[in-house]
């Protein structure tokens, strides 16, 4: 526990300094910024980072498909929040999943410490990051990338066995795409990603005076519980605290 915690002390500090991390080349294909309100997770850095099993019918990155198991109302995700399970349900409908069965059902949010900080958090969520925020800025790509954590999948079988049913929740549906595809290789097959994520998708409405903002759904939008306050028993930091 003692650890946990001088871990995100550590990280806060860092990030406060404005401290710099070395991010190669392939991470940063692999994982786009996940802070920009107005970027997502590419198709193409997806399939990269997680190798598709499926046939990809898309002509472009912008293309929506359908994928096994893919109800109606998801029909018409982006790639980049698509899985190879094909298991989605929006942030309302985790919670209601997760309020039916709370000892069954495990909510993982795969964000970020900063943003279980800054931008709030489930209370019940296992805190287990898949990537780690970089701080050297991208001038190509007028971003800070982000960088793949390889022990995701054991600290997520730390908590969790391969039958459990796991709810994946990141900012908006990208990163979740890449954890959900990472545990299905891994062997869990009930996990579905929470395609709107904690903050939701950006509102584009060019009449709306919230143009832009993360407002449209998501998991703060939805009614469901949320709170700023850090939960350090269910947090699962990686090996060098992030």
């Amino acid at each position: 526990m003692t650890e946990t915690k001088t871990g995100v002390v550590a990280l806060l500090v860092g990030v406060l300094l404005g401290l710099a991390g070395g991010v190669s080349a392939r991470d940063q294909d692999a994982v786009a910024q996940a802070n920009n309100p107005h970027t997502s997770f590419t198709a193409f850095n997806v399939d990269k980072a997680i190798p598709s099993h499926s046939a990809d019918t898309s002509q472009n990155d912008n293309q929506r498909t359908r994928t096994p198991n893919m109800t109606a109302q998801h029909a018409d995700l982006p790639k980049e929040k698509q899985t190879n399970l094909g298991l989605y349900l929006t942030a309302k409908e985790a919670y209601e999943k997760w309020k039916a069965d709370p000892e069954k059902v495990l909510l993982i949010d795969v964000r970020t410490p900063e943003e279980y900080l800054f931008v709030g958090h489930a209370p019940m969520a296992w805190k287990i990051p898949v990537a780690a925020q970089s701080y050297e800025w991208d001038a190509g790509k007028q971003q800070f990338p982000m960088k793949l954590l390889p022990d995701f999948v054991s600290r997520v079988k730390s908590v969790a066995k391969a039958d459990d049913t796991l709810l994946v929740m990141c900012r908006s549906g990208g990163r979740g795409a890449i954890a959900v595809n990472q545990l299905a290789q891994a062997g869990f097959r009930h996990v579905y990603n929470v395609t709107d994520g904690m903050e939701g998708d950006v509102v584009d409405d060019p009449d709306s005076v919230f143009l832009g903002q993360r407002l449209k759904n998501g998991w703060k939008n939805a009614g469901a519980p949320w709170t700023y306050k850090l939960t350090p028993d269910r947090l699962l930091l990686s090996e060098d605290g992030r």
